[in-house]
């Protein structure tokens, strides 16, 4: 089994073509990335939203339990369902896949967000305040930028889940490294199954390095080394 993998994993053809591991990786990719931009749209607002004043904290936390019970097969099967009449070509398959992963994305950006504005200093808010700051500036000049390392945690986790959850698009007909998983299951060929299962775990952690970088890009080096201590 361990040859047969590592042998469809190092053909040539494996890479190559409209359904190779590339073009799948591609396609993979391209639905994660949507999925964790609109994620992110809906959670970051709300995030700082509940962070910055406090107020709908029990509903974030509930609702982020509730997402996360989410069956996503379940979700996925019933919005194809309602969506198929009423949209056509491949976006009547792709916009349930992206839905059941905004679902899925919105809890730990949401978790991540407002944790974040919560753990900054209360003295950091109040000498804001004494400058004469308003809360808009409060909130982007010094909430935002302290919540940052938590908040792009909470990304990391997101995508990580999505790219995982994102095999489900094979199911209704949609590319991504999936494909191997259903296709291999259904032709018998566990070593394809096995293989896919690499490359899905081993782009998760690529994209992961990279996200890593960005954060330390854009994350201040004194809240860095604030957090190591």
């Amino acid at each position: 089994m361990i040859s047969l993998t590592w042998q469809w994993l190092t053909d040539p053809q494996t890479w190559t073509g409209p359904g190779g591991i590339l073009a799948q990786s591609v396609t993979h990719l391209r639905i994660s990335v949507i999925a964790l931009i609109l994620a992110a749209l809906v959670a970051v607002p709300v995030g700082l939203y509940i962070g910055h004043t406090g107020r709908g904290r029990w509903l974030a936390i509930n609702l982020a339990g509730a997402f996360r019970a989410i069956p996503s097969l379940g979700v996925l099967f019933v919005a194809t369902l309602l969506l198929l009449p009423r949209l056509s070509g491949n976006l009547a398959f792709e916009l349930p896949v992206v839905l059941v992963l905004v679902l899925l994305a919105v809890p730990p950006v949401l978790s991540g967000t407002y944790a974040g504005v919560e753990a900054v200093d209360p003295a950091a808010r109040d000498a804001a305040r004494g400058v004469g700051m308003t809360e808009s500036q409060i909130l982007w000049q010094v909430e935002f930028p302290a919540a940052l390392p938590l908040l792009i945690s909470g990304l990391r986790s997101a995508m990580l889940q999505i790219i995982a959850t994102a095999t489900i698009a094979a199911i209704v007909g949609i590319g991504g490294l999936g494909r191997y998983l259903i296709d291999g299951q259904a032709s018998r060929q566990y070593e394809v199954m096995a293989g896919g299962a690499i490359v899905v775990a081993a782009l998760a952690l690529l994209v992961d390095v990279v996200m890593a970088g960005v954060q330390r890009l854009v994350v201040s080096r004194g809240l860095v080394e604030a957090s190591a201590t």
